[in-house]
Formats: structure tokens, sequence, C-alpha cells
């Protein structure tokens, strides 16, 4: 089984690093460095209509990718800090369960595509739904099949566990044939919140790592921060948990 999160805007590029999270490279590296040259090229005003943000947030993304070449890198699974990495929580991970990660969790990423725990990026910000991208109108455009194929490559008949968001999981879906995958939706109640659900995937995740679990089915037993499997709302595409 492989299950597959959605990166985060947030970084942390300061926590030190436990002595045994030794860097990898990521597939797609040359394909990231293209695509920060491109982007090095848009002025601080067209960051900010793409990407929604503020002046200031969009001089730190244009001196990223000016500077991106020389910038320091970092194993992706400690250098995402948003919600869904404060549930998966990379840096009290033991060895193994690092291991375990490296072969059976997978990072999508608007510039480097598809991640291993271990890969490692150098700081940027670029989402997956980005309406521009070298010669093509979107970020997805551009990648095409590239994600998938490789994702494929690794599945060997393997299931996959969906914990990325819609922005995301659009450069896999429908390009995984023959694959079983399954979605998981959370609930507070009846209610979805995005922030909890943010969080839960990252916590399924760490729950499927510390436990060492890869069977897809067995991942029905997640019960952390008090969430339960709902059978009745579930089926065999998109199992529902709820607290």
């Amino acid at each position: 089984m492989i299950a597959v999160l959605s990166p985060a805007k947030t970084l942390d590029y300061d926590t030190p690093l436990p002595g045994f999270a030794r860097p990898t490279v990521p597939h797609f590296a040359d394909e990231a460095a293209r695509l920060a040259r491109s982007a090095a090229n848009l002025s601080q005003k067209r960051l900010v209509e793409l990407m929604g943000i503020s002046p200031a947030l969009a001089k730190l993304n244009a001196d990223r990718f000016r500077d991106f070449a020389d910038a320091p890198a970092r194993p992706a699974a400690y250098a995402f800090a948003g919600d869904v990495y404060t549930g998966l929580d990379a840096g009290t991970l033991d060895e193994a369960q690092m291991r375990f990660a490296q072969g059976h969790l997978r990072l999508l990423s608007g510039l480097y595509g598809l991640l291993r725990p271990l890969d490692a990026i150098r700081p940027y910000r670029l989402e997956m739904g980005t309406r521009w991208a070298p010669r093509k109108p979107k970020l997805t455009d551009w990648w095409g099949d590239r994600i998938a194929a490789a994702l494929r490559d690794e599945l060997a008949g393997q299931p996959v566990l969906n914990l990325a968001s819609q922005e995301y999981w659009a450069a896999l879906d429908g390009r995984l044939a023959g694959a079983r995958v399954v979605a998981v939706d959370f609930r507070d109640g009846d209610r979805f919140v995005s922030f909890h659900a943010k969080k839960a995937r990252g916590l399924m995740a760490r729950w499927m790592v510390e436990h060492h679990v890869d069977d897809l089915d067995a991942m029905r037993g997640f019960d952390a921060d008090g969430y339960a499997f709902d059978a009745s709302a579930s089926d065999d595409d998109r199992w529902t948990f709820r607290r």
C-alpha cells in the first residue's frame, strides 16, 4: 500500500533533524529546477495575482525562485509544516518508522511532482492548482501524466490510500488505471471541518507508519484522536471516519 498526502505552504527549515534523516534525491529534481527557473521570471505583481498572496509573500517567493539553485535543501517530511504535517509529526518518528514511511508514503508537490518523505527539497511555494506553467495554461497540464506514471511504476499492484486534497489529487485522478484507490473523508459528527480534516490526514499517515501497516483494509482500524471507521457511510471507494 502507498498513501498519498498533499504538501504544505508553511515550511520549517530551522528545527534540527534526527541524525538518521539522510536526504534522498527527488525523482523529478531536474523538472523542479526547470520550473523554478521559469517561475523566477514572474514579477512580484504577477505572483500576487497567481497565488492570491500579499506583496510581502510575493517578494519572499520571488526571492526563493531567483535563488533556488543555491538554497538549502531539507527532507520533505521535515520541511513541510502545515496542518497535515502537524498530524504526521515526522520529527518524532524513529528510524524504523521513517524507513517504512520512505517506502509507503508519497507527497504530491506542484514543484517537485512526487516526493518520498526523505527527498530533499528547497524552499518554494507553487500550488498544483496554479493557472500558470511554462508553455501550458496551468500546472497540472505541464505535469500531464508524469506524476501518475512515476507512481504507477512504484505501485506494482499495490493499492493507494488517497489522503490528498482535491487540488493535488487532480494530478493523479483517473490516471491510475488498474490500481485500487480509496479516498478518506473525515467528519466531526456530520460536519466537514477543513482544519481538523487536514490534521487527520496526517494522523492517519502517521498511524500507518507507526504500526507498519501495509494492508489497505487494515487501515479501517485507524482510531487516533477519537476517529472511528463508519461502515454505514462508507463504500469500496470512499471511507468515512467520524468522531
